[in-house]
């Protein structure tokens, strides 16, 4: 009896997945058995000895924590939430606002840079850079770098919320 070139890969793929089932390859799991972390799934299957690491160190690259959970990040964006952002990089520590006027005021704008230094809550974990623009007329503009009283404001409000949000997040965990 002879068989076709499509019966005997038929066979030959079942034969195959019988092999292999029976060698233990795979192995139906409950999910339950698995936390929905990553984090703790990589733990469980380092410490059972199902991976591998590259480096020693836990943490290769930078910390990477949302957003939401830096209370001086939050704190600023809340503090200048009435301008329009032209940059928000969480990942390299800096806001900058476009320039914003009040009451439609053509001739007085104010643009704001806020660079992080540390995570930490200290007065010097921020560097604020206030940018005044004065114009004469459309085409005749002078630009300002610094504005000490408006800098130190800024910080004072950002730090203070920082603090508030952190004492509600310790409140939530308690």
């Amino acid at each position: 009896m002879i068989l076709s070139k499509n019966t005997t890969k038929i066979l030959f793929l079942i034969t195959l997945l019988m092999f292999l089932a029976s060698c233990g390859i795979y192995r139906p799991t409950d999910a339950k058995e698995f936390p929905p972390e990553p984090e703790k799934r990589v733990k469980k299957n380092l410490e059972e000895g199902r991976g591998f690491r590259l480096f020693k160190d836990d943490k290769v690259g930078g910390t990477f924590d949302f957003a939401t959970s830096n209370e001086l990040w939050r704190a600023s964006l809340d503090t200048l939430d009435f301008m329009p952002l032209i940059s928000a990089d969480y990942g390299g520590g800096i806001l900058i606002t476009d320039w914003y006027n009040e009451n439609d005021n053509f001739r007085d704008y104010i643009k704001i840079s806020i660079r992080f230094l540390t995570n930490e809550i200290r007065s010097d974990s921020l560097k604020i850079k206030v940018y005044t623009k004065n114009c004469e007329n459309l085409n005749k503009c002078t630009i300002n770098e610094d504005n000490p009283e408006i800098s130190k404001k800024l910080v004072k409000t950002i730090l203070t919320k920082a603090s508030k949000y952190k004492q509600e997040k310790t409140k939530k965990n308690d």
